[in-house]
């Protein structure tokens, strides 16, 4: 049996939970990579052709973890940026075909769908071209740049009848399927509260990426790039920060917000929008131009169910779900489960009996011991 090749956002700690009556927490140990079979082989005739439209930060881990799938073959790449161009083809092959124009890969007949990595205010548009085109799509997590254009996207899926995918790790994270089955065994017990966060505390972190040294107009086709959005003048570093500005990212919300949202609604089992939300935050660290919060605190109510995330690019937390309930806690990492089960039973006598006279609390307690002890 061969080992899977892991990359580096797949989950590498799948577990199960030891058996027990200890009220201690239990870390659910790692299974074994290679107790995981790996992918088939797969015929010359079922491969599956693939066009990248977007090869930057995300799109070129994307381009090049595709590539390893078997039966999978990148046939053509897009980018507005030129030195992309060079990069798809340092990944995939010398000859790949690049162009800066994504339509001519929804053109391509051999294209068989598409595989998408480009700023936030351009996925509405992409995908509704890709699928009016015929295409399927994988595109990059947040779905939309605005409510608006997720409704547009929706519907244009719907029209066509073909298959529009949105990349959201959590949901894929074999981690989250198991703290999915364990949750839906009952664990908990009653669900009281589920708790989110996350936080970064370096420039890199907070999105303040380095422009390529070699960026201009001449190489980027930079009006393109902008969109339908206002324009302004060139400036690589809106070209290479552009999760800061609102007009075409989704600041913390849609770069890191929606993991967190995504993965619990995947691990209970929602599929609905949450009823309330009241959020908190603000420009707090980084006052570097940007007019999207690098703070962001939000409390939603999901049916009756309270859900506090929060998000902070001024201090680094690591990745974290804690869901409550009245059986006990079960935390979630990125190294792995760790449940802390609790009887919801009282340990000891109630400390309220102290205001009982002696021979009354006296009475209680020997009462209490009697009923309650093993």
């Amino acid at each position: 049996m061969k080992k899977n090749d892991w990359s580096r956002r797949e989950f590498l700690r799948m577990s199960a939970v030891a058996a027990g009556g200890s009220l201690a927490a239990k870390t659910i140990v790692p299974l074994p990579r290679d107790l995981i079979r790996a992918p088939e082989a797969v015929p010359a005739s079922d491969r599956v052709r693939f066009g990248m439209i977007g090869v930057g930060m995300q799109g070129s881990w994307l381009l090049g973890t595709s590539i390893k799938l078997p039966g999978v073959e990148c046939a053509a790449a897009c980018d507005l940026y030129d030195g992309r161009h060079t990069l798809a083809r340092e990944i995939v092959r010398a000859d790949l075909p690049v162009t800066r124009r994504y339509q001519t890969l929804l053109d391509d007949k051999e294209i068989d769908c598409i595989v998408a990595a480009v700023p936030d205010h351009w996925h509405k548009q992409v995908v509704v071209d890709a699928v009016t085109a015929g295409k399927d799509i994988y595109c990059e997590k947040p779905m939309s740049h605005s409510a608006a254009d997720g409704v547009a996207m929706v519907d244009a899926a719907k029209k066509t009848g073909r298959i529009v995918q949105i990349g959201s790790q959590r949901v894929s994270s074999q981690i989250g399927a198991k703290a999915k089955e364990l949750i839906s065994q009952g664990m908990l017990g009653e669900l009281t509260l589920v708790e989110g966060w996350l936080g970064r505390n370096d420039p890199t972190g907070a999105w303040q990426y380095p422009p390529p040294p070699d960026l201009s107009p001449r190489n980027l086709d930079w009006d393109t790039w902008q969109g339908t959005v206002p324009k302004r003048a060139f400036d690589p570093y809106v070209f290479a920060r552009w999760r800061c500005w609102k007009e075409y990212g989704t600041g913390v919300g849609g770069d890191l917000l929606v993991h967190l949202i995504s993965g619990m609604m995947f691990m209970l089992g929602i599929n609905e929008p949450p009823q309330q939300a009241f959020s908190v935050g603000g420009i707090r660290r980084w006052k570097d131009g940007r007019n999207v919060p690098d703070v962001h605190a939000v409390v939603y109510y999901y049916g009756e169910l309270p859900v506090y995330m929060r998000l902070n690019l001024g201090t680094a937390m690591p990745e974290t779900y804690r869901f409550q309930g009245s059986k006990g806690i079960l935390e979630l990492s990125e190294s792995g489960l760790t449940y802390t089960p609790q009887s919801g039973k009282d340990s000891a006598p109630s400390y309220y009996a102290n205001s009982f006279p002696r021979a009354m609390r006296d009475a209680y307690v020997q009462k209490w011991h009697q009923e309650n002890d093993p």
